[in-house]
């Protein structure tokens, strides 16, 4: 594996049914809002199927814990809702992700099968000494999306603006950065 290959499976277990977690997940443009400590700026290029969602593209401007940030798109290549997704990234990194749902009583296991090679210019060059630095960022920003995911699944069950008002905000990033325009960086 060259030294800018990356591969990770993170699991989560979380409370709901496929079908809340899916719909969740599969909402990309609501990313910044309920896990904005990784997703700084999310855009729609491409709407996909109206049915199934493949085809869709989507922009990103992403960050972790450590002090840079990713410019990547995904297009979804494969739909199988409720039970996940596939997507094809491009940009600072290249590869695929998938995610995979299942049912276990009253909870959900989410996997994400994450494996890319990584190109923008800090992560392909520093990747052969400081692997195992951006892998804790990556797996520091799933932790995060855990966190963020239960808490908007609470947020959509809530029934009452008392239940709404007593769920915290989700994890915020740990620094910002302006944000160049999309037309500039969604051109490569």
């Amino acid at each position: 594996m060259a030294s800018n290959n990356y591969h990770f499976i993170t699991t989560w277990h979380v409370r709901g049914t496929c079908e809340e977690v899916a719909t969740v997940l599969g909402d990309a443009l609501a990313l910044a809002r309920w896990w904005p400590s990784v997703y700084l700026e999310v855009t729609e290029l491409a709407p996909g199927d109206p049915v199934t969602g493949l085809g869709r593209q989507i922009g990103l401007f992403t960050k972790g814990w450590l002090p840079y940030t990713l410019r990547w798109r995904f297009t979804v290549t494969e739909s199988n809702f409720p039970l996940g997704f596939k997507i094809i990234p491009r940009g600072d990194f290249v590869g695929r992700g998938i995610w995979t749902l299942v049912q276990q009583g009253d909870q959900t296991v989410v996997t994400y099968d994450w494996k890319i090679t990584a190109e923008k210019g800090l992560l392909k060059h520093l990747s052969f000494i400081m692997k195992p630095i951006f892998g804790a960022n990556h797996e520091w920003a799933m932790a995060r999306g855990q966190e963020s995911l239960q808490l908007e699944l609470r947020r959509r069950r809530a029934t009452t603006q008392t239940e709404l008002d007593a769920i915290p905000a989700p994890p915020g990033p740990t620094f910002t950065r302006r944000a160049r325009s999309e037309s500039t960086v969604m051109a490569a």
